[in-house]
């Protein structure tokens, strides 16, 4: 019925606890996930997880965050794009948030990573995770330069502003919520959700992070994904059956899936 279209489930404290988190998906009736790379060094993985169990996908990419690790180059993006059941490119974009002293000028090999991103997209006509944070003028800018003949995607874990939320769209991204949209903190966020059309809405735990109420503080799960759905029908004055129906359709549709009826969810 549910589908959290992204989650960390490669992470540590998730991925020895596998079976338990599936049993907990399938009590809450999250169908499917798509598990998120956020290294080179991680893909392995998080595509045995995609290859293991039938209702699991994946990506490929580097999250802008990460220092220290293998830069990504146009030809592995490529070639991880080629393998099964990989379904997007990412979790790509950029973060100002932590600049440890520097400045934005500094992050050029952050703009240059994204590109590379942008332009594995184009060139395999998957969809791009964006990923922005204290940085949405610089990942529009981008997205509008780089991006002519890329096939669009998701900007995941939307906590952005209203006008960006209206750019992302007019580029012919989604816009996926995550459990921050449950906070208390959070009505700004809450407005843009009441703003953006159904049929471009995506959600997401970003787990293990970021827990929505009543969870918050907890180790965040995909089977707590009815929580963000349940918060949208509220805003959209909608049954929650309503956001789960189209909230599938717009991952099948974004990530050129079939429907649950025609795969199997079996797994060792």
């Amino acid at each position: 019925m549910y589908v959290d279209s992204h989650c960390h489930l490669s992470f540590p404290g998730l991925l020895e606890n596998i079976d338990a988190i599936r049993a907990d998906m399938a009590r809450a009736r999250v169908d499917r996930a798509l598990c998120i790379c956020t290294t080179l060094e991680e893909f392995e993985q998080v595509h045995a997880l995609a290859a293991r169990f039938g209702n699991f996908w994946c990506s490929a990419g580097v999250h802008p965050d990460n220092e220290g690790v293998q830069e990504p180059l146009l030809a592995d993006l490529l070639a991880l794009a080629a393998r099964p059941r990989v379904v997007a490119i990412g979790e790509t974009g950029l973060d100002y948030f932590r600049l440890n002293g520097r400045s934005q000028a500094d992050m050029e090999w952050q703009r240059e990573r994204f590109r590379v991103h942008i332009r594995a997209a184009c060139a395999t006509t998957l969809p791009l995770v964006v990923h922005t944070r204290s940085a949405s003028d610089d990942t529009l800018a981008i997205l509008r330069e780089e991006g002519g003949s890329a096939p669009g995607g998701v900007f995941h874990c939307f906590t952005e502003t209203l006008a960006v939320a209206r750019a992302a769209l007019d580029l012919g991204f989604f816009i996926s919520f995550s459990g921050i949209l449950t906070f208390k903190t959070a009505s700004d966020l809450r407005e843009v959700a009441r703003f953006v059309p159904l049929d471009r809405c995506l959600i997401e735990t970003d787990s293990p992070y970021l827990a929505p109420v009543p969870h918050r503080g907890k180790t965040n799960s995909p089977a707590f994904v009815p929580f963000v759905a349940q918060q949208i029908a509220e805003l959209k004055s909608l049954p929650v059956e309503a956001i789960a129906q189209a909230t599938t359709a717009n991952f099948e549709r974004l990530f050129k899936l079939p429907a649950m009826c025609q795969i199997g969810v079996t797994g060792s």
